[in-house]
Protein backbone atom coordinates (compact mmCIF):
# COMPACT_ATOMS: atom_id res chain seq x y z
CA UNK A 1 0.00 0.00 0.00
CA UNK A 2 1.25 3.46 -0.52
CA UNK A 3 0.13 7.33 -0.40
CA UNK A 4 1.92 10.77 -1.00
CA UNK A 5 5.51 10.21 -2.16
CA UNK A 6 7.64 12.92 -1.60
CA UNK A 7 10.67 13.37 -4.30
CA UNK A 8 12.73 12.28 -1.09
CA UNK A 9 10.83 9.47 -0.50
CA UNK A 10 12.28 6.12 -1.97
CA UNK A 11 9.90 3.22 -1.34
CA UNK A 12 11.29 0.12 -3.26
CA UNK A 13 9.00 0.80 -6.63
CA UNK A 14 11.21 4.31 -6.45
CA UNK A 15 13.53 1.96 -7.99
CA UNK A 16 11.92 1.86 -11.08
CA UNK A 17 10.70 5.92 -11.30
CA UNK A 18 13.90 6.57 -13.31
CA UNK A 19 12.50 4.11 -15.92
CA UNK A 20 9.29 4.47 -16.59
CA UNK A 21 5.08 1.97 -16.80
CA UNK A 22 2.70 1.17 -20.33
CA UNK A 23 -1.36 2.56 -20.84
CA UNK A 24 -1.78 -1.05 -22.90
CA UNK A 25 -0.83 -2.97 -19.72
CA UNK A 26 -4.90 -4.05 -18.55
CA UNK A 27 -5.38 -5.87 -15.00
CA UNK A 28 -5.25 -9.43 -14.96
CA UNK A 29 -7.99 -11.76 -15.21
CA UNK A 30 -7.95 -12.75 -11.48
CA UNK A 31 -5.97 -12.04 -8.90
CA UNK A 32 -3.55 -14.12 -7.23
CA UNK A 33 -6.11 -14.87 -4.43
CA UNK A 34 -9.13 -15.96 -6.81
CA UNK A 35 -10.94 -12.30 -6.71
CA UNK A 36 -12.17 -10.49 -9.93
CA UNK A 37 -9.44 -8.03 -11.04
CA UNK A 38 -10.33 -3.91 -9.64
CA UNK A 39 -11.36 -1.84 -11.97
CA UNK A 40 -8.88 0.77 -13.34
CA UNK A 41 -8.81 4.28 -11.91
CA UNK A 42 -11.35 6.23 -14.88
CA UNK A 43 -9.16 9.70 -13.82
CA UNK A 44 -5.59 8.03 -14.83
CA UNK A 45 -7.24 6.36 -17.94
CA UNK A 46 -8.04 9.49 -19.72
CA UNK A 47 -4.32 10.89 -18.75
CA UNK A 48 -2.40 11.36 -21.93
CA UNK A 49 1.31 9.91 -21.38
CA UNK A 50 4.10 12.22 -22.82
CA UNK A 51 7.16 10.28 -24.33
CA UNK A 52 9.17 10.25 -21.25
CA UNK A 53 6.16 8.41 -19.61
CA UNK A 54 6.18 5.78 -22.14
CA UNK A 55 10.31 5.21 -22.47
CA UNK A 56 9.91 5.34 -18.40
CA UNK A 57 7.13 2.20 -18.59
CA UNK A 58 8.46 0.53 -20.86
CA UNK A 59 12.08 0.49 -19.05
CA UNK A 60 10.08 0.15 -15.81
CA UNK A 61 8.22 -3.26 -17.37
CA UNK A 62 11.13 -4.71 -18.92
CA UNK A 63 12.69 -4.53 -15.26
CA UNK A 64 9.92 -6.07 -13.52
CA UNK A 65 9.79 -8.56 -15.50
CA UNK A 66 13.00 -9.91 -15.79
CA UNK A 67 13.26 -9.93 -11.98
CA UNK A 68 9.85 -11.96 -12.03
CA UNK A 69 11.46 -14.27 -14.32
CA UNK A 70 14.68 -15.00 -12.47
CA UNK A 71 14.62 -17.11 -9.14
CA UNK A 72 13.48 -15.21 -5.96
CA UNK A 73 17.05 -16.19 -4.62
CA UNK A 74 18.87 -14.74 -7.52
CA UNK A 75 16.33 -11.80 -7.54
CA UNK A 76 17.00 -10.92 -4.09
CA UNK A 77 21.01 -11.02 -4.88
CA UNK A 78 20.88 -8.41 -7.59
CA UNK A 79 18.24 -6.25 -5.71
CA UNK A 80 20.83 -6.09 -2.84
CA UNK A 81 23.52 -4.88 -5.38
CA UNK A 82 21.04 -2.25 -6.79
CA UNK A 83 20.50 -1.07 -3.31
CA UNK A 84 24.20 -1.08 -2.47
CA UNK A 85 25.15 0.99 -5.39
CA UNK A 86 21.79 3.63 -4.72
CA UNK A 87 23.03 3.94 -1.84
CA UNK A 88 26.07 5.84 -2.85
CA UNK A 89 24.41 7.31 -5.93
CA UNK A 90 21.46 9.06 -3.33
CA UNK A 91 23.57 11.20 -1.39
CA UNK A 92 20.73 13.61 -0.21
CA UNK A 93 18.59 10.62 0.84
CA UNK A 94 21.48 9.87 3.04
CA UNK A 95 22.12 12.97 4.68
CA UNK A 96 17.84 13.15 5.27
CA UNK A 97 18.07 9.67 7.44
CA UNK A 98 20.75 10.40 9.12
CA UNK A 99 19.35 13.83 9.51
CA UNK A 100 16.10 12.15 10.56
CA UNK A 101 18.00 9.65 13.20
CA UNK A 102 20.52 12.50 15.04
CA UNK A 103 16.80 13.93 15.93
CA UNK A 104 15.11 10.47 17.22
CA UNK A 105 18.02 9.16 18.62
CA UNK A 106 20.53 11.87 19.76
CA UNK A 107 22.87 9.28 21.78
CA UNK A 108 23.53 7.15 19.26
CA UNK A 109 26.70 6.95 18.12
CA UNK A 110 27.37 8.12 14.14
CA UNK A 111 28.36 4.49 12.90
CA UNK A 112 24.91 3.19 14.36
CA UNK A 113 22.51 5.55 12.40
CA UNK A 114 25.21 4.66 9.26
CA UNK A 115 24.27 1.29 9.95
CA UNK A 116 20.74 1.76 10.10
CA UNK A 117 20.60 3.90 6.61
CA UNK A 118 22.42 1.53 5.11
CA UNK A 119 20.02 -1.24 6.29
CA UNK A 120 17.39 1.21 5.13
CA UNK A 121 18.60 0.71 1.19
CA UNK A 122 18.92 -3.34 1.64
CA UNK A 123 15.04 -3.09 2.74
CA UNK A 124 14.11 -1.44 -0.79
CA UNK A 125 15.98 -3.71 -2.70
CA UNK A 126 14.28 -7.05 -0.83
CA UNK A 127 11.22 -4.78 -1.10
CA UNK A 128 12.04 -4.60 -4.88
CA UNK A 129 13.00 -8.18 -5.41
CA UNK A 130 9.53 -8.80 -3.69
CA UNK A 131 8.14 -6.68 -5.31
CA UNK A 132 8.87 -8.18 -8.82
CA UNK A 133 7.32 -11.90 -7.99
CA UNK A 134 4.25 -10.99 -6.76
CA UNK A 135 2.88 -12.30 -10.03
CA UNK A 136 4.35 -15.84 -8.72
CA UNK A 137 3.01 -15.54 -4.93
CA UNK A 138 -0.25 -17.28 -4.47
CA UNK A 139 -2.23 -19.47 -1.71
CA UNK A 140 -0.01 -22.26 -2.01
CA UNK A 141 3.62 -20.56 -1.41
CA UNK A 142 2.95 -17.25 -0.11
CA UNK A 143 4.09 -19.23 3.55
CA UNK A 144 7.81 -19.22 2.06
CA UNK A 145 7.61 -15.02 1.97
CA UNK A 146 5.56 -14.60 4.62
CA UNK A 147 3.57 -15.52 7.62
CA UNK A 148 0.93 -14.23 10.60
CA UNK A 149 1.59 -12.84 14.07
CA UNK A 150 -0.79 -11.84 16.25
CA UNK A 151 -3.83 -12.97 13.31
CA UNK A 152 -6.48 -13.53 16.13
CA UNK A 153 -6.33 -9.62 16.76
CA UNK A 154 -7.51 -9.07 12.97
CA UNK A 155 -9.95 -11.92 12.86
CA UNK A 156 -12.04 -10.61 16.13
CA UNK A 157 -12.02 -6.96 14.43
CA UNK A 158 -13.66 -8.41 11.16
CA UNK A 159 -15.59 -10.38 12.89
CA UNK A 160 -17.57 -7.24 13.57
CA UNK A 161 -18.63 -7.08 10.19
CA UNK A 162 -18.44 -3.61 9.50
CA UNK A 163 -14.84 -3.37 8.29
CA UNK A 164 -11.57 -2.98 9.67
CA UNK A 165 -9.20 0.06 9.54
CA UNK A 166 -5.56 -1.05 8.89
CA UNK A 167 -3.31 1.65 10.29
CA UNK A 168 0.05 1.04 9.40
CA UNK A 169 3.49 3.02 7.60
CA UNK A 170 6.33 3.08 5.83
CA UNK A 171 7.70 0.04 7.91
CA UNK A 172 9.61 -3.16 6.88
CA UNK A 173 8.16 -4.18 3.92
CA UNK A 174 4.90 -1.93 3.15
CA UNK A 175 4.19 -3.04 0.24
CA UNK A 176 3.59 -6.85 1.02
CA UNK A 177 0.98 -5.97 3.81
CA UNK A 178 -2.10 -5.48 1.97
CA UNK A 179 -1.05 -7.24 -1.12
CA UNK A 180 0.07 -11.00 0.90
CA UNK A 181 -3.02 -10.45 3.27
CA UNK A 182 -5.19 -10.41 0.15
CA UNK A 183 -3.60 -13.72 -1.03
CA UNK A 184 -3.65 -14.94 2.62
CA UNK A 185 -7.87 -14.41 1.51
CA UNK A 186 -8.44 -11.38 2.75
CA UNK A 187 -8.71 -8.65 0.81
CA UNK A 188 -7.80 -5.09 1.75
CA UNK A 189 -8.21 -1.69 0.00
CA UNK A 190 -5.48 0.35 0.45
CA UNK A 191 -5.05 4.37 0.04
CA UNK A 192 -2.70 5.38 -2.58
CA UNK A 193 -1.77 8.75 -4.21
CA UNK A 194 -1.22 8.84 -7.52
CA UNK A 195 2.20 8.69 -9.55
CA UNK A 196 3.00 11.33 -11.70
CA UNK A 197 3.21 9.46 -14.37
CA UNK A 198 0.12 8.06 -15.37
CA UNK A 199 1.49 4.74 -16.58
CA UNK A 200 3.86 3.95 -13.96
CA UNK A 201 0.96 4.61 -11.74
CA UNK A 202 -0.99 1.89 -13.52
CA UNK A 203 2.37 -0.39 -13.82
CA UNK A 204 2.52 -0.31 -9.89
CA UNK A 205 -1.25 -0.59 -8.79
CA UNK A 206 -1.60 -3.78 -11.34
CA UNK A 207 1.31 -5.12 -9.03
CA UNK A 208 -0.45 -4.02 -5.54
CA UNK A 209 -4.00 -5.57 -6.71
CA UNK A 210 -3.10 -9.10 -7.42
CA UNK A 211 -4.01 -9.53 -3.51
CA UNK A 212 -7.68 -8.72 -4.46
CA UNK A 213 -7.08 -5.49 -3.25
CA UNK A 214 -8.53 -2.01 -4.82
CA UNK A 215 -6.85 1.21 -4.75
CA UNK A 216 -8.64 4.40 -3.19
CA UNK A 217 -7.27 7.45 -4.61
CA UNK A 218 -6.38 10.00 -1.57
CA UNK A 219 -8.43 12.65 -3.07
CA UNK A 220 -11.04 10.23 -2.72
CA UNK A 221 -10.49 9.01 0.89
CA UNK A 222 -13.31 9.49 2.42
CA UNK A 223 -15.99 8.37 0.10
CA UNK A 224 -13.77 5.29 -1.08
CA UNK A 225 -13.00 4.51 2.81
CA UNK A 226 -16.73 4.72 3.87
CA UNK A 227 -17.70 2.85 0.66
CA UNK A 228 -15.21 -0.11 1.47
CA UNK A 229 -16.69 0.04 5.36
CA UNK A 230 -19.83 -0.26 3.56
CA UNK A 231 -19.09 -3.56 1.87
CA UNK A 232 -17.75 -5.10 5.26
CA UNK A 233 -14.01 -4.64 4.37
CA UNK A 234 -10.45 -3.57 5.38
CA UNK A 235 -8.87 -0.27 4.41
CA UNK A 236 -5.26 -0.41 4.44
CA UNK A 237 -4.31 3.75 5.94
CA UNK A 238 -0.45 4.72 5.74
CA UNK A 239 0.04 7.21 8.87
CA UNK A 240 3.45 8.34 8.84
CA UNK A 241 3.82 11.02 6.57
CA UNK A 242 4.71 14.49 6.63
CA UNK A 243 1.15 16.47 6.25
CA UNK A 244 1.20 20.25 4.28
CA UNK A 245 0.24 23.20 6.91
CA UNK A 246 -3.43 23.00 7.35
CA UNK A 247 -3.74 19.32 5.60
CA UNK A 248 -2.73 18.05 9.50
CA UNK A 249 -2.49 18.69 12.92
CA UNK A 250 0.96 18.05 15.44
CA UNK A 251 1.27 15.30 17.41
CA UNK A 252 4.49 13.75 19.29
CA UNK A 253 6.43 11.76 17.29
CA UNK A 254 10.27 11.00 18.80
CA UNK A 255 9.72 13.86 20.85
CA UNK A 256 9.33 16.83 18.32
CA UNK A 257 5.91 18.02 16.73
CA UNK A 258 5.48 16.10 13.36
CA UNK A 259 1.96 17.21 11.07
CA UNK A 260 0.06 13.82 10.86
CA UNK A 261 -3.04 13.30 9.17
CA UNK A 262 -6.31 12.65 10.67
CA UNK A 263 -8.30 11.24 8.67
CA UNK A 264 -8.13 7.64 9.52
CA UNK A 265 -9.35 9.09 13.36
CA UNK A 266 -12.06 10.99 12.19
CA UNK A 267 -13.34 8.14 9.68
CA UNK A 268 -12.82 5.43 13.04
CA UNK A 269 -14.91 8.10 14.89
CA UNK A 270 -17.66 8.27 11.92
CA UNK A 271 -17.66 4.87 11.09
CA UNK A 272 -16.94 3.09 14.95
CA UNK A 273 -15.11 0.62 13.22
CA UNK A 274 -12.44 -1.42 14.77
CA UNK A 275 -9.01 -0.49 14.28
CA UNK A 276 -5.33 -2.60 13.93
CA UNK A 277 -2.11 -1.89 13.11
CA UNK A 278 -0.71 -3.84 10.90
CA UNK A 279 3.07 -3.60 9.99
CA UNK A 280 5.09 -6.39 7.91
CA UNK A 281 8.59 -6.99 10.51
CA UNK A 282 11.59 -9.13 8.74
CA UNK A 283 12.46 -12.41 10.83
CA UNK A 284 16.25 -12.71 10.22
CA UNK A 285 15.83 -16.66 11.75
CA UNK A 286 13.47 -17.50 9.88
CA UNK A 287 14.52 -15.41 6.97
CA UNK A 288 11.11 -14.26 5.99
CA UNK A 289 8.45 -11.75 6.94
CA UNK A 290 5.88 -11.73 9.90
CA UNK A 291 2.75 -10.10 9.05
CA UNK A 292 1.69 -8.34 13.03
CA UNK A 293 -1.68 -7.18 13.84
CA UNK A 294 -2.30 -5.43 17.02
CA UNK A 295 -5.97 -4.15 18.31
CA UNK A 296 -5.93 -0.63 18.58
CA UNK A 297 -8.15 0.69 21.67
CA UNK A 298 -10.52 4.28 20.73
CA UNK A 299 -9.78 7.09 23.28
CA UNK A 300 -12.81 8.74 23.76
CA UNK A 301 -13.33 12.23 25.04
CA UNK A 302 -15.97 15.12 25.61
CA UNK A 303 -14.57 17.07 23.21
CA UNK A 304 -15.08 15.74 19.81
CA UNK A 305 -11.32 17.64 18.13
CA UNK A 306 -9.62 16.29 21.17
CA UNK A 307 -10.76 13.11 20.60
CA UNK A 308 -9.48 12.96 17.26
CA UNK A 309 -6.35 14.66 18.15
CA UNK A 310 -5.90 12.40 21.05
CA UNK A 311 -6.40 9.24 18.77
CA UNK A 312 -4.37 10.49 16.02
CA UNK A 313 -1.00 11.09 18.88
CA UNK A 314 -2.20 7.37 20.14
CA UNK A 315 -1.68 6.17 16.64
CA UNK A 316 1.40 7.36 15.88
CA UNK A 317 2.74 6.39 18.86
CA UNK A 318 2.01 2.55 18.22
CA UNK A 319 4.01 3.27 15.32
CA UNK A 320 7.24 4.79 16.89
CA UNK A 321 6.81 2.14 19.85
CA UNK A 322 8.05 -0.70 17.23
CA UNK A 323 10.05 2.17 14.68
CA UNK A 324 11.73 2.05 18.37
CA UNK A 325 11.85 -1.79 18.34
CA UNK A 326 13.26 -2.00 14.94
CA UNK A 327 14.65 1.29 13.80
CA UNK A 328 16.35 -0.23 10.76
CA UNK A 329 12.45 -0.98 9.33
CA UNK A 330 11.19 2.30 9.30
CA UNK A 331 11.65 5.08 6.28
CA UNK A 332 14.11 7.91 7.55
CA UNK A 333 15.29 9.19 4.28
CA UNK A 334 11.70 10.74 4.47
CA UNK A 335 11.52 14.25 6.05
CA UNK A 336 8.75 13.73 8.74
CA UNK A 337 9.17 16.80 10.89
CA UNK A 338 9.70 19.31 7.28
CA UNK A 339 6.19 20.97 8.63
CA UNK A 340 6.76 23.08 11.75
CA UNK A 341 4.94 24.74 13.72
CA UNK A 342 4.35 28.57 13.10
CA UNK A 343 7.61 29.91 14.67
CA UNK A 344 10.18 27.36 14.36
CA UNK A 345 13.08 26.99 12.57
CA UNK A 346 13.26 24.30 9.87
CA UNK A 347 14.89 21.02 10.98
CA UNK A 348 16.18 20.64 6.77
CA UNK A 349 18.19 22.38 4.95
CA UNK A 350 16.32 24.05 1.62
Amino acid sequence: MASAVESEQVPATEFLRPLGVQQGMGPPTTTNSGTPPPRPNPVLAYSRPSLRHRMEYYAAVGLLKTLGFLPHRLTRALCALLAFLSYWVWPRLRKVGLTNLRLAFPDWPESRRRKVVFSLFQNFGRMLADFAHFPQWNRSNIEKLIIYDGFENYAQAQSQGRGVLFLTGHFGNWELSSFAHGVYGYPCDFVVRALDNPLMDELINHYRCLGGGKAIEKGDFARGVLRAFGRGDAVGVLIDQNMLPGEGEFVNFFGMPACTTTGPARVAKKTGVPIVLGLVIWDPKLKKYRLRFDPVEWITCQNPEEEILVNTANFTRLLEDYIRRFPDHWLWVHRRWKTRPPGSAPLYPL
